[in-house]
């Protein structure tokens, strides 16, 4: 088994005023050459936008875009035609493909809106561009992993052009439970997204990511009521 830890402390870091931005990965000005990628997996960004604020119409190829809202309510407008809002319980996914253009507000005045978006380089380069949102039943990860992403039409899962795998669980203090990978080349990313939790050994808290790769399953420990995200992607 190899790991490798990110602390929050250590993401990269920019306040734009509108934006508070905090990157796992290179993006933008916070380029590290040991943290351009894990796997598949090209950008973790925790953002926070404030009221009436939000990222103007650009471009995207040949990736693989999910946005996940933690609290708040963000509206997408692109190229295809599409104009929504997601809210928390949501999981959007946008393939980029041969070319698309979108934006990206937040939908209240009154309230900033904080999301996770997450890039995964695609299995199949130049598809037509296509968009999927889903809204999770929070119920189905209490004590439990929740399959949020897949490369099948799997249900209650949006689909990605990738042998990726992203899982959501919402777990009670003393809870173990194991993640077992589907493919002995992939490797899992776990992110805290709040709480505490043990994984292969090492503790984890608020923010903190850890990779883990060449290893058939992982221990799971939580040591305080947690919300974890695990994204499994190829090596």
């Amino acid at each position: 088994m190899k790991t490798i830890l990110h602390t929050a402390a250590s993401r990269g870091h920019a306040n734009h005023g509108w934006l508070d931005t905090y990157h796992t990965f290179s993006f933008a000005h916070y380029y590290n050459p040991e943290r351009v990628h894990f796997g598949a997996l090209r950008v973790l960004n925790d953002d926070r936008v404030e009221g009436g604020m939000g990222f103007g119409t650009h471009p995207h190829d040949n990736m693989e875009i999910i946005s996940i809202p933690l609290a708040g309510d963000l509206e997408h407008r692109d190229s295809m035609g599409n104009t929504t809002v997601i809210r928390q319980n949501d999981i959007q996914i946008m393939s980029a493909g041969t070319g698309v253009q979108h934006s990206e507000y937040n939908k209240n005045k009154d309230r900033a809106v904080n999301f996770l978006q997450i890039w995964v380089f695609p299995k199949v380069r130049n598809i037509t561009p296509r968009y999927d949102q889903i809204t999770l039943n929070p119920g189905q990860r209490v004590n439990r992993l929740q399959t949020i992403v897949s490369p099948g039409q799997e249900e209650g899962a949006v689909w990605i052009n990738q042998d990726a795998r992203f899982s959501l669980g919402t777990l009670d203090a003393g809870l173990t439970l194991t993640y077992s990978l589907t493919n002995a080349a992939h490797g899992v990313y776990a992110f805290v997204l709040d709480g505490a939790v043990t994984i292969a050994g090492q503790a984890l808290s608020k923010r903190d990511g850890l990779g883990i790769w060449e290893t058939p399953q992982v221990e799971i420990v939580a040591t305080a009521k947690t919300e974890l995200l695990l994204m499994e992607v190829p090596m």
